[in-house]
């Protein structure tokens, strides 16, 4: 064992294995075809292409499928201390339609974490920069890890 086995992981590494381990069980992201592009501690962006299995009956994006990427998104954000975290209370407001082969993004970010309780905002944008929801979610830690340290 040398003493890099030793040190302690940085919030960046910590984070990345969080996800790793939290990508390696996560059936529902990949059956929507969404990618994690990056992740770190209290942070995650994801992608996720319209395809036409996910319009509504008005032909825009179903707002199930929205609030899933966002959902997603904030699931990788709050999970990077390699500590299981849940959603507690979830609330979305949808700003602009999403179009069939749109790729959208969204971008979790922290706004704070105290005990087991965490507060994040997603935005979710299409190509073009616009708007198309926002997201604030409310998370619990709850026991367990991602990983052994």
């Amino acid at each position: 064992m040398s003493p890099d086995d030793l040190a302690p992981l940085s919030a960046q590494e910590t984070a990345s294995r969080s996800a790793a381990a939290m990508q390696a069980g996560d059936a529902a992201s990949r059956l929507l075809g969404m990618e994690l592009v990056e992740t770190g501690p209290g942070f995650a962006r994801m992608r996720m292409r319209v395809r036409p299995d996910m319009l509504n009956g008005v032909g825009t994006a179903h707002g199930g499928f929205i609030f899933a990427l966002a959902d997603s998104t904030f699931a990788f954000a709050c999970n990077s201390y390699n500590a299981r975290t849940v959603a507690q209370h979830c609330a979305v407001t949808f700003h602009a339609p999403g179009r069939e082969g749109d790729t959208l993004t969204a971008e979790a970010r922290e706004v704070q974490r105290a005990g087991r309780s965490g507060l994040y905002d997603i935005a979710v944008t299409n190509a073009e920069g616009t708007l198309i929801a926002s997201f604030r979610g409310h998370s619990r830690t709850i026991k367990g890890s991602h990983f052994e340290a």
